[in-house]
């Protein structure tokens, strides 16, 4: 029996709180702003380090037209 009633007043004291128990950001708006521009800059510079390392910011040397590739 008690068991039960401490799983479903655990349950009320989930359901009842938003978002994440420990929160990630500041409560302060301003402080909360400036991290949330700090992680949304790290996530755009992934995509510039996957391109580096898998050499995919090298300039194309390919024609942009076809060729044929034969003696004509």
């Amino acid at each position: 029996m008690t068991k039960a009633v401490w799983f479903l007043g655990a349950a009320a004291l989930l359901a009842t709180s938003t978002g994440c128990l420990i929160p990630i950001y500041s409560g302060d708006p301003i402080r909360r702003a400036q991290e949330l521009i700090y992680t949304s800059e790290d996530l755009r510079a992934i995509t510039d380090e996957w391109e580096r390392i898998w050499f995919l910011d090298q300039p194309s040397h390919m024609t942009p037209w076809r060729t044929h590739g034969g003696i004509l």
